[in-house]
């Protein structure tokens, strides 16, 4: 279907030159030689996009009709004046006009103008589908002294413009920490920029970060904007921040302290103001012992730490995770099990040394592969092994069984082994494994292979 277009002007010269060009087009014009009869039209018809004079004859200028446009109607208007003054430009501009075009109108100048305006309206309008269709945010489940401790922190410093170190092994939920403090954030309007810094080389980080000018480097084809421009006015999260590399710190740093930058290959500064949120799983005092970690950038960006408990200290907490995480499993698609009062006992006595996203892929197991919709206790504890055990049942024997192997015989199962099951608790997503355990992902994709293992890369497709 052509997309319409309503032309509002009181020269019915230019009216009916205007719908030529378009008609031309392909695109379907309708016209009003005022605004008032522009406004009748927009309330009966579906209009995609108005081009509006800005100096109409008896009745409503166009400032006026632009303005009562913009609070009805969603859609991209082009303001067009004989008598155009920068002035004029810029109060249109700031009501919401979409272009500014002075005449004698120039026609290629126009459609330019009425392609964007109308590829903008469809983003727009996508953006906007997509708000309506994605699922809540996740809550932090649980209703421990631990992780109500962890909900006030995030409620007392999400408000303000604080930075905040997130601390917390792995799977304990550091980036839905993150998440919740810019849901409850003055800048929850913006999107959460995220940056995994374990994933960035050290000779990208720049650009990834800063951005580039075209030409810069081999490779960089066009300009390109870094996280840094795309967070500004709101928040950065820096996951994974004890896995950026020396190099990459002292480059991030001095950003971080000024709030400016240069892009790679550019010479113009450019300021931004960030907030930045920044999550690790290591200890970042013993990495500054060790030499791997910057004294300054930790002080930098510690100004409130939150500390997330690892599962096993907020055992009481299981019931009502493993109530949200089959919400989630749901909302998926997958038809999440129920668990008896004696598997959810069961589960409070493990330890889950992989903390809330091993007990969210033993949810999403349970759900494949439990014969019935109902899981019991002794499903449970057979799934899970003996209490205090992160071994599963069936496999207690397995590091026994190595020393009956020879020396490579036993370092060759016990690396299958060990690399199934860091499969097994990131979902085979063979980037995350990478990241989890410290190995370059082009690395572990060949030891994969040569174990006759598979995965997934970052579309969800098996790879290996």
């Amino acid at each position: 279907m052509a997309k319409r277009i309503l032309i509002i002007d009181d020269e019915a010269s230019i009216r009916d030159t205007l719908a030529g060009v378009l008609e031309d087009e392909g695109l379907e014009a309708v016209a009003a030689a005022s605004a008032e009869e522009g406004l009748a039209i927009l309330a009966e018809q579906k209009i995609d996009l108005t081009l509006l004079d800005i100096w109409l004859g008896d009745g409503m200028d166009g400032l006026a009709a632009l303005d009562a446009i913009r609070a009805r109607w969603m859609l991209p208007v082009i303001m067009i004046s004989g008598h155009g003054t920068i002035e004029t430009a810029v109060q249109a501009t700031r009501k919401g006009a979409f272009d500014f075009i002075e005449k004698p109108l120039s026609y290629d100048k126009l459609i330019l103008s009425i392609t964007n305006g109308l590829r903008f309206s469809q983003l727009e309008q996508e953006n906007r589908l997509l708000k309506e269709t994605m699922p809540p945010p996740v809550e932090l489940a649980g209703a421990s002294q631990a992780i109500t401790r962890v909900k006030e922190e995030i409620a007392r410093v999400a408000p303000s413009d604080s930075w905040v170190l997130i601390l917390g092994e792995h799977g304990t939920g550091k980036e839905l920490v993150a998440q919740n403090i810019h849901r409850l954030s003055l800048t929850s309007h913006l999107p959460l920029v995220d940056v995994n810094c374990a994933a960035i080389p050290d000779e990208l980080i720049e650009s990834e970060l800063f951005g580039h000018e075209k030409g810069s480097f081999t490779g960089a084809v066009s300009n390109r904007q870094g996280r840094f421009d795309q967070a500004d006015g709101g928040i950065l999260f820096l996951d994974e921040i004890g896995d950026m590399s020396l190099k990459a710190q002292a480059k991030i740093l001095r950003v971080l302290q000024e709030q400016k930058f240069e892009r790679v290959g550019g010479g113009k500064t450019i300021k931004v103001n960030v907030r930045v949120l920044a999550a690790t799983n290591k200890n970042l005092e013993e990495e500054i012992e060790r030499g791997r970690f910057r004294a300054d950038l930790l002080h930098r960006l510690s100004v409130v730490p939150i500390r997330v408990p690892p599962l096993r200290q907020r055992r009481e907490d299981i019931p009502a995770l493993v109530n949200s995480l089959s919400v989630n499993l749901i909302r998926r698609g997958v038809k999440a099990p129920a668990f008896s009062d004696g598997a959810l006992r069961a589960m409070e006595e493990h330890d889950w040394p992989g903390n809330v996203r091993e007990l969210r892929n033993f949810i999403e197991r349970m759900a494949i592969m439990c014969p019935t919709s109902h899981v019991d206790e002794a499903m449970a504890r057979r799934s899970l092994g003996p209490a205090g055990s992160s071994q599963p049942q069936g496999e207690s024997g397995f590091a026994a069984d190595l020393f009956a192997l020879g020396y490579r015989e036993a370092k060759a199962a016990f690396e299958k082994e060990y690399l199934r099951r860091k499969l097994l608790e990131n979902e085979s997503k063979i980037t995350n494994v990478a990241k989890n355990i410290g190995v370059d992902r082009s690395h572990l994709s060949k030891k994969l292979k040569e174990l006759g293992l598979s995965g997934k890369d970052e579309n969800g497709e098996e790879s290996v």
